[in-house]
């Protein structure tokens, strides 16, 4: 089975005709896949190209100096994930890859900060000339793409197409900076680079190189490879976003098993709403014969549920 790839030209540029045409077929492979490319997506080549050198610059940082940027990690959500940090699938080895994250970016002194909001931190950043500039650009771009994105969503779920705007303008969005080292045959038994895992948000916006390693679990049970195809994104439905569909969109299964021998760099948004968000089964998929699932949650305590399972089995390895 391959994963449809969808041009985004009509939403940009057609109004809301565009829209809709957008909105189906987005619906529909939401609905079946959970995964689909969009292609014609708007963010500039030029800034993923030098969004993949900060991810090669970071990484070849020494560990001493990436180590420095992993102040309460655990409490904030920023900065440096250290190799095998992370257990996506609890259930197996800690991950064989590190990872950098940011999130909305907040100076010190912001409310937000100061009265301790759930998920409101200010970024670490490498000594690198350039480097907070260039994340950030991007960072902004696929967030747009996001946002836009989940007009479709909500037209094709039944709602206003600006449902999901106050939800998703302040989001506790976290764009990830991904290496995985080649895999030694030293791994441990079910050791991969990212274990299998749904995604926790609303939507996943992913960019890798040209290693490729992303598969996806089909419905049958199948792994299906998921290349890298030039000018697009992978993206991907997230757990949160099939709560609020009250299961109508579906979150798949996926992981990373880099067996190429090479270095594979990749960059992935992860949209999570805005933290005080309820988090609620749309009106548009509810009924007497399809109730809502699940009970209203705050998007915060969601994803603090979430992150809470995949760090946990990761720090005891370490000790």
């Amino acid at each position: 089975m391959n994963l449809p790839v969808i041009d985004l030209t009509p939403l940009r540029s057609h109004g809301a005709d565009g829209l809709r045409a957008v909105a189906g077929d987005i619906g529909h492979a939401a609905r079946t896949t959970g995964f689909f490319y969009v292609r014609n997506h708007g963010v500039d080549a030029d800034l993923i190209a030098r969004a993949f050198a900060a991810a090669h610059d970071l990484f070849a940082l020494p560990v001493e100096d990436k180590m420095a940027l992993t102040k309460d990690f655990f409490r904030t959500n920023r900065g440096y994930v250290p190799f095998q940090g992370e257990n996506l699938d609890p259930d197996k080895p800690a991950d064989l890859k590190e990872a950098f994250n940011v999130g909305l970016d907040l100076a010190a002194d912001d409310p937000r900060i100061l009265a301790g909001d759930p998920f409101r931190a200010v970024n670490q950043w490498p000594q690198i000339p350039g480097w907070r500039d260039t994340v950030l650009s991007y960072f902004d771009a696929v967030w747009a793409l996001g946002r836009g994105l989940h007009r479709a969503f909500a037209l094709d779920l039944g709602v206003e197409a600006d449902h999901f705007e106050d939800k998703l303008d302040a989001p506790m969005a976290t764009l990830r900076l991904l290496h995985y080292p080649p895999q030694k045959g030293d791994a441990l038994e079910g050791q991969i680079g990212a274990g299998t895992h749904t995604d926790y948000g609303n939507i996943t916006l992913l960019l890798p190189d040209e290693v490729g390693g992303l598969e996806v679990r089909a419905r049958d049970g199948t792994w299906i490879k998921a290349p890298t195809i030039a000018g697009t994104f992978i993206c991907n439905i997230g757990d949160c976003l099939m709560r609020w569909s009250n299961d109508t969109y579906v979150s798949t299964p996926n992981r990373v098993v880099n067996q190429s021998g090479r270095e594979r760099y990749s960059i992935a948004f992860f949209l999570d709403p805005n933290p005080e968000a309820e988090v609620v089964s749309l009106e548009g998929c509810v009924s007497e014969e399809r109730p809502p699932k699940y009970p209203p949650i705050s998007a915060a305590d969601y994803l603090k549920s979430r992150l809470d399972a995949s760090y946990e089995q990761a720090k005891s390895e370490r000790v």
